[in-house]
């Protein structure tokens, strides 16, 4: 008699991303069978219970075996089996007050478990296969995760991005590729991962071949597979551990953990409800290409000769000082930059004594003094890249436009920025050599630091002319999907608002490695793809944080002529308030339509507003005090 199937139950779902797999008590580790084999064999044992070959009653399917959680130590080894490219390498327990330490005696500086936390290492692969001595070769991604008990787990994933070239110690026996995830774990009970994005070192060798050429798929692991197996390996591993999904899960980086944070989102946007971006590392090859502006300046318009800390900080501080009245009065850093013209070749009180620029003759007798060609240079800089150095005069074009258009290639530091930072004077930011030495698959335009089988990097960088640093960029665009899509600069965030996702993004306008103007480029192209600003409101909000420099901090001068730029005058963001904002946006439904700081010593505050709308003062009211702007 034919068999009848028609009482047999359908299998149940089966959720791939959350249901761990689990062992029956008493079992060993070696006999764990993961989540899908696991939903394959059940559905096995009730086929096979239903298929008797009559029409008797089958009997009732044998119960699923209880899952049962990772635990804490070597057994995690065996047990924790994802996919067959992913292997545990280490798993180490902490105690509250226990020093975080792989190797070695605790000394003063040690770091201290702020809480019991179990740490554990992933390997990723399949890397990159080539010489032992060779940067390019990799074993696979790196993946630490911190793992808080599940009495003291707040049930998120509370992922941290990276910066520069995120490289990490992530796959060492031996060392941390990022304790200070172990701080926030500890303190604030999150799940929280990093990734080593497939390298350990911290310059950009590792994305070229020993024979000169791309490594496509170290690239590509940079520029996003580590970011997704980061998200997709730390909520299986939450899964496992703790037999229960998250119940939110965030991302959180600046700079390059700001790109990273958008690759997320405009490649797989359901990895994470909420993404945390501050002053993101898009259009990497153009910002590059506009840092390295900057010292194509220096080199063939000053002979080498960089401005000194003094004479940056004179025009930089004329700039503030020109730009930062509030209803008569000098604030102290510039409110908007947008709508500062300051040019420093018709400032008599910035020009050499004797000296002519414009008509107009200087009067600065100091040491700290310009030329008019070193004035012009500051207008350069503050400008962005050109294709032949040229730039307009500031009246009719302070390259703040929302909008590329000419010979103007990319933005540049603002005007009060402080030149003595992270990006100079007198050697360009690391990654913008090595960045040309990739456009150009020749590692000679790097510093000697830079590392490869056909030659050492030979600071070839010093020769660049106008026309080399365009073609640099114009190359770096031309490679794109050969550098893994790096510039991250898509516009169509439509899967985030379709998830029901959010993106809070910030940045300093006074940023001395990522200038705020492509953030403006980009979120007013995220705004067209979006139907307009108020659309894109809904999912992605964009806050620009007067005064502040790359990521954190006062990264203004101080004006010539107005109150000393310090931390307890120039209002900035807390620790964990943006992330808090973020939150709350995420978890209950209130987005933040402006955003107080306060300075310090809580003597100065500021209103944030989200792009484009501008704090603009009241009337009246002091104006180092939020209360007396409004967003419009």
């Amino acid at each position: 008699m034919p068999s009848n199937l028609s009482h047999c139950p359908a299998p149940a779902p089966f959720e791939r991303s959350y249901l761990p797999g689990g062992k029956p008590a008493g079992s060993p580790a070696s006999s764990w069978v993961g989540a899908a084999s696991l939903a394959a064999l059940f559905a096995a044992v009730a086929l096979q219970a239903c298929g008797g070959g009559d029409d008797s009653p089958a009997p009732a399917p044998a119960p699923a075996p209880a899952p049962t959680a990772l635990t804490c130590d070597d057994s995690m080894k065996a047990a924790f089996k994802p996919d067959a490219n992913t292997t545990v390498l280490l798993v180490k327990s902490f105690k509250k007050g226990d020093p975080l330490l792989l190797t070695g005696t605790a000394t003063g500086s040690t770091p201290i478990a702020a809480n019991d936390l179990c740490f554990v290492k992933l390997q990723v692969g399949p890397g990159n296969p080539g010489p032992a001595s060779a940067p390019s070769t990799s074993a696979g991604i790196g993946i630490e995760v911190w793992l808080p008990t599940a009495a003291n787990w707040n049930t998120r994933i509370h992922n941290l991005g990276g910066g520069g070239w995120a490289g990490g110690n992530h796959l060492s026996l031996t060392a941390f590729g990022s304790v200070g995830a172990a701080a926030t774990a500890g303190t604030e009970g999150s799940v929280v991962g990093t990734t080593d994005t497939g390298h350990s070192q911290s310059n950009g060798n590792w994305a070229m071949l020993p024979n000169g050429t791309i490594n496509t798929a170290l690239w590509t692991d940079f520029v996003s597979r580590s970011l997704l197996e980061l998200a997709k390996k730390t909520k299986l591993l939450t899964a496992a551990y703790y037999l229960q999904p998250q119940k939110w899960a965030y991302w959180d980086g600046c700079s390059t953990g700001g790109r990273q944070g958008y690759v997320v989102a405009q490649n797989d946007p359901a990895q994470y409800d909420g993404y945390l971006t501050g002053a993101p590392a898009q259009n990497w090859t153009r910002l590059t290409g506009s840092q390295m502006h900057n010292f194509v300046v220096y080199q063939r318009d000053l002979n080498g000769v960089p401005l000194t800390t003094a004479q940056a900080n004179l025009v930089n501080g004329a700039a503030v000082s020109a730009c930062d009245m509030v209803n008569g009065q000098h604030l102290g850093y510039i409110l908007d930059e947008a709508t500062c013209k300051y040019d420093p070749t018709r400032d008599a009180a910035v020009l050499c004594s004797g000296t002519t620029s414009n008509g107009v003759t200087g009067t600065n007798a100091t040491a700290a003094c310009v030329t008019p060609v070193q004035a012009q240079a500051a207008n350069k800089i503050w400008f962005g890249q050109t294709t032949d150095g040229s730039v307009p005069d500031p009246a009719a074009d302070n390259g703040m436009s929302a909008n590329i258009f000419g010979n103007h290639l990319w933005y540049g530091m603002t005007r009060g920025t402080n030149f003595s930072g992270l990006a100079g004077p007198a050697n360009p930011f690391s990654i913008g050599p090595e960045q040309v030495a990739l456009n150009f698959q020749n590692s000679y335009w790097a510093s000697p630091a830079f590392v490869n089988a056909t030659g050492n990097g030979q600071d070839g960088w010093k020769t660049l002319t106008y026309a080399q640093n365009a073609d640099s960029a114009a190359q770096g665009l031309a490679l794109q999907p050969y550098f893994g899509n790096l510039n991250t600069d898509n516009p169509d965030l439509s899967g985030i608002q379709k998830a029901g996702k959010k993106i809070l993004t910030y940045q300093g306008t006074n940023d001395t490695l990522i200038p705020h103007g492509q953030g403006i480029n980009y979120y007013t192209k995220v705004a067209t793809a979006a139907g307009g600003f108020q659309q894109a409101q809904a999912f992605d909000r964009w806050f620009l944080i007067p005064g502040m420099g790359h990521c954190a901090g006062v990264g203004t001068v101080s004006g010539t002529s107005s109150p000393a730029a310090t931390g307890n005058s120039v209002p900035l963001p807390k620790a964990g308030q943006l992330f808090t904002q973020l939150q709350n946006w995420v978890e209950n439904g209130t987005a933040p339509s402006s955003i107080t700081l306060t300075s310090a010593d809580n003597s100065a505050s500021g209103l944030l507003c989200p792009y484009p709308q501008k704090a603009t003062y009241n009337g009246s009211g002091a104006i180092n005090a939020a209360s007396s702007y409004t967003c419009k």
